[in-house]
């Protein structure tokens, strides 16, 4: 009884993390901003839920486990290989970012 109640709240948590990633894609100015939101909410939001499933049903759990194990290590890895393709592809900030810190590197580098 009480691991549905706990279950229950983690898929609460899970789907308010959800709409908060959906939210973040819409609303935010470029590409980059949207990715963090998209991919860090998304993946709590992921991980919350699937846990949420197997804590409601037990002989699922570890089931749940490995696929919230997949998500955790894929999702950072995946924004940051779309993220980084995207500068060098020549996406542009939006004007109102301040720090471009791999150009700064960069720079650095070839000087």
């Amino acid at each position: 009884m009480i691991h549905t109640i706990v279950g229950y709240v983690f898929l609460g948590i899970g789907a308010i993390f959800l709409f908060l990633s959906g939210l973040g894609i819409i609303r935010l100015p470029d590409v980059y901003n949207r990715l963090q939101a998209g991919t860090k909410a998304s993946t709590f939001g992921a991980l919350f839920s699937i846990i949420g499933v197997g804590i409601i049903e037990p002989t699922w759990f570890w089931k749940c486990f490995v696929i919230a194990l997949f998500i955790l290590l894929t999702n950072p890895v995946s924004s940051h290989a779309i993220g980084r393709a995207s500068y060098k592809s020549g996406v542009k900030l939006w004007k109102g970012s301040v720090v471009d810190k791999y150009k700064d590197e960069n720079e650095e580098d070839e000087k």
